[in-house]
């Protein structure tokens, strides 16, 4: 079943998707060589408490971080701690919070510095794959073409969409149906309607889309050890234009 949210539901998901999109915000200027995951991930506790919150990642299924920090060739699930990020790095800040009963979530990566031209190029192509694919996100529409419209603009650019994880509904918990594959064929799936609340999140590879998951049990890393770009947005599916509701004001980079 596909969870349709209406009036008083939809203002508690843009309460906790604002507070989200505040601490991405917030974390992002925190980014420079020498700082250590495992610092942005205590400022994010510190930061989710400080709004009435909790992490919606701390916990679940016995992940040990607040947020998700992953870097370079992990794709996502990076676990915060001692690793110290280094001038030309990427790293992807994936961020839950649950506020008065409902979950924001959204994800960006972040250059440390300034990156080679073609990390760059794998940024830009990860980012717009999303708006192309929240573009579809419109009633009316089919969850495929969500799907359809990120493959192929991924593909296009000569890179690999990871195929083992994807996106979610999202809303009173942090996964809900319907998974939404960064893959797939257009007029397909399931019907948008009105209400829906979609965590759509593009995670792609610069080389081949074979991920495997690292000893700590959560640390996805692309097989070829090449990066991975991953940006997320929690979007409310509405009878006009799709609604953003996880929009930030500072931008990971130019």
């Amino acid at each position: 079943m596909i969870p349709i949210k209406k009036g008083s539901d939809i203002d508690g998901m843009r309460k906790s998707c604002r507070a989200v999109s505040e601490i991405l915000d917030q974390l992002v200027t925190l980014v420079q060589p020498g700082v250590t995951t495992g610092e942005l991930d205590a400022e994010a506790a510190r930061l989710i408490k400080a709004l009435g919150g909790k992490s919606a990642f701390f916990g679940y299924r016995g992940f040990p971080g607040h947020i998700c920090a992953s870097v370079n060739e992990e794709v996502v699930h990076g676990i915060g701690g001692p690793r110290r990020l280094a001038y030309g790095d990427i790293i992807k800040l994936d961020v839950g919070i649950l506020l008065d009963g409902w979950v924001g979530d959204t994800a960006l990566t972040v250059p440390v510095g300034a990156v080679a031209q073609e990390i760059d190029q794998l940024l830009q192509r990860t980012e717009a794959s999303l708006y192309l694919g929240i573009e579809k996100a419109r009633a009316g529409n089919r969850l495929g073409d969500i799907c359809a419209a990120i493959e192929k603009h991924v593909t296009g650019g000569g890179y690999s969409v990871v195929r083992e994880f994807v996106g979610h509904g999202v809303g009173r918990k942090l996964h809900e149906e319907p998974q939404i594959p960064n893959f797939g064929k257009a007029g397909t799936g399931p019907l948008l309607k009105p209400g829906m609340t979609l965590a759509i999140e593009p995670m792609v590879n610069m080389g081949k889309c074979g991920v495997k998951i690292l000893k700590d049990g959560w640390t996805v890393v692309t097989c070829d050890l090449e990066p991975s770009a991953h940006f997320e947005h929690t979007v409310l599916v509405t009878e006009e234009d799709p609604e953003i509701l996880t929009c930030r004001k500072v931008r990971a980079y130019k």
